[in-house]
């Protein structure tokens, strides 16, 4: 087991300048950290080789694995050329994950955001068959470099357990598995101790996120609030500290046998330093006392 910090949680530094990726795996070093999993918002390293491999050198001397690498995507496209261009261009993500000698990439299908009624099962029905394929022309691809490809609970329509593992199924390449997020779950109004505990066994990963949650009955104010599906309340919180029952979740992904990565995301309303440090401290305590 390796707990780290998904270089995402950072985003308010990096966006202010106030630090560079560089930077933060010098400061998940330096705060108790084993690995980090990129996510390139903030930065970009597909179109930055020298970056790419400035990371991979910063990395070797602060003893920081680079665990994974997560980017978004949308296969459901208009057209058949829309859709070979954006396989073409997660192809080059890919090659960039290589020469990271990084071994998991997370993909989306879907846009992120997304009509009420793109949420549907009846839009994911409709666009299940390019889903497929497109994951399926990504793992091939990657299968030769021995990078596992993923598809995380995440983006508002395949982020219920169910369809994460439906298109795992149809996908069928041994290299082709999902990033699990035990919070994102809430996003689809399923419980994450159900959704941790019918998709342990299919993750390459393992990310660990908290949320506070409100009924969409109660209007909780002002805040980085969000909607779920369903309508209900959703605000970051500092792992640990949320409505999330993260002890008996990490009984689940202990029982399941899963001695992996866990990636601390933090995106709540605290400071982005705080937060993450108290995540990664808060994961790797009780994991240890369970």
């Amino acid at each position: 087991m390796k707990v780290g910090l998904s270089s995402y949680s950072l985003l308010n530094e990096l966006k202010a300048g106030t630090m560079t990726i560089l930077d933060v795996i010098q400061w998940i070093s330096d705060n108790g950290g084993e690995h980090m999993e990129i996510v390139p918002y903030g930065y970009s390293v597909v179109d930055n080789i020298e970056l790419a491999d400035d990371i991979r050198k910063k990395a070797n001397e602060t003893e920081i694995e680079l665990s994974a690498y997560s980017l978004p995507a949308n296969f459901v496209q208009d057209t058949q050329e829309l859709f070979d261009e954006e396989v073409s261009r997660l192809k080059r993500h890919v090659d960039i994950v290589n020469r990271l000698g990084i071994k998991i990439m997370r993909h989306d299908v879907t846009a992120f955001m997304l009509k009420p009624e793109e949420m549907s099962i009846h839009y994911f029905d409709k666009h299940f068959s390019k889903i497929v394929e497109g994951s399926q022309r990504i793992a091939d691809y990657a299968a030769k470099f021995g990078i596992t490809t993923t598809i995380e609970n995440h983006g508002f329509n395949v982020q219920s357990s169910d369809r994460v593992q439906r298109v795992i199924h149809a996908v069928n390449r041994e290299n082709f598995k999902t990033t699990l997020d035990i919070g994102n779950f809430l996003c689809a109004d399923e419980d994450p101790l159900v959704g941790v505990k019918k998709n342990i066994g299919y993750a390459a990963t393992v990310h660990f996120k908290d949320f506070y949650i409100r009924p969409y009955y109660e209007n909780p104010g002002d805040g980085v609030w969000f909607r779920t599906v369903n309508e209900n309340y959703l605000r970051g919180a500092i792992v640990g500290h949320g409505d999330i029952n993260i002890r008996e979740v990490i009984k689940l992904v202990k029982n399941a046998g899963y001695d992996g990565f866990l990636t601390v995301e933090f995106e709540g309303m605290e400071d982005c330093k705080i937060g993450s440090k108290i995540g990664m401290d808060n994961v790797r305590r009780l994991w240890n006392e369970i």
